[in-house]
């Protein structure tokens, strides 16, 4: 079924929000999901890979797996949860209100958002660095040759502070051009406003990827920045918190165990105590988060494990071609390690 879409206004404030913000503070965020019968996700807009919408309006994407991935758990469905599309600069404010139930939006966690800003994150779902992009026309093959370059970037993120790093670091000088929305700061570059532009390199991926030619850019080989990108909810309220961290390590561990979307029916009659925890087989893990035993088998069933999340949405087959990189599992030297369930 076509699932509606909601796009977050700016505008929208003032007796909306504060109804908003009240009814999501009377009841637990869990009680409120389930009393409304869907889930409500900010994911980003129109990013290739991780949160777009396909020919019929279907969101698809990395975040939004992650998204589909809660509401499996919470309804056992991955359909049951409607997206708001957010900004850079409404990302937090739209959590902060209750207007969405958790934030899954390439958002680095750092210091400042936990503390400061009433934001709980959960596990890394994707080890990311800020990088550079520039045209492969403009002959430069290092982040160091660009001293004195036009760089495009949107606001409201580290970016512009990673950089300022970086060129303070090689004695360099760069000129900051900052847009509003995605849409510009591609054109932007595209159109040459700006020799190179920076942002995560996935989503230099994503902005690559829908150039007329990507084979006409490229992304230089230094990273100068760690971006641990991970799904954020309000703080205050350990149970969400612990639903949303242990649905996305539940993917992680499906992974390691070799359990995938074809195959869970089968694990589901494996030995292995662990197994038996992790689909509901054996004790009773689901009642500890209130929801249904089952909610682990009802993840990989209804998005896949880690892996399949990533490869079909990131993965060396799609138009970003990522390779998996420190984002595989710890047992073959990625950096992706779930605790144990028991």
């Amino acid at each position: 079924m076509k699932k509606r879409i909601l796009q977050l206004c700016a505008t929208a404030a003032g007796i909306a929000v504060g109804l908003t913000a009240f009814t999501a503070s009377a009841a637990t965020t869990l009680e409120t999901v389930k009393a409304r019968g869907k889930l409500i996700c900010g994911v980003s807009m129109s990013t290739p890979g991780f949160a777009t919408a396909d020919a019929k309006g279907h969101m698809q994407g990395f975040d939004v797996d992650v998204c589909r991935a809660v509401a499996s758990a919470v309804f056992g469905d991955p359909e049951k949860v409607d997206f708001v599309l957010t900004n850079i600069n409404t990302r937090f404010q739209a959590l902060q209100s209750g207007e969405i139930d958790m934030l899954s939006r390439q958002t680095t966690h750092t210091f400042s958002r936990e503390v400061s800003l009433g934001l709980d994150f959960g596990p890394t779902v994707f080890y990311d660095g800020q990088g550079l992009m520039v045209p492969k026309s403009l002959g430069v093959n290092s982040a160091k040759e660009l001293t004195d370059a036009a760089i495009c970037t949107l606001p409201g993120t580290t970016t512009a502070q990673n950089l300022s790093d970086f060129f303070r670091s090689i004695g360099g000088k760069f000129e900051l051009v900052v847009f509003e929305s995605p849409d510009e700061n591609r054109n932007a570059f595209f159109s040459g406003r700006c020799e190179a532009i920076s942002s995560d390199r996935s989503d230099l991926a994503s902005i690559r990827a829908v150039a007329n030619n990507p084979d006409d850019y490229v992304v230089l080989p230094e990273t100068i920045s760690k971006e641990p990108l991970a799904p954020s909810v309000r703080q205050n309220d350990s149970n969400w918190r612990d639903i949303v961290s242990w649905s996305v390590w539940m993917l992680m561990a499906a992974e390691e165990r070799g359990i995938t979307q074809a195959n869970v029916d089968e694990m589901a009659k494996s030995e292995d105590p662990e197994i038996q925890r992790m689909l509901g087989v054996s004790e009773e893990l689901g009642k500890m988060l209130n929801l249904d035993n089952k909610w682990g088998y009802n993840i990989v069933k209804g998005v896949g494990n880690y892996g399949e999340v990533f490869e079909r949405n990131l993965g060396t087959k799609t138009a970003l071609g990522l390779t998996r990189g420190p984002n595989t599992r710890w047992s073959e030297g990625g950096l992706l390690y779930a605790p144990p369930f028991r």
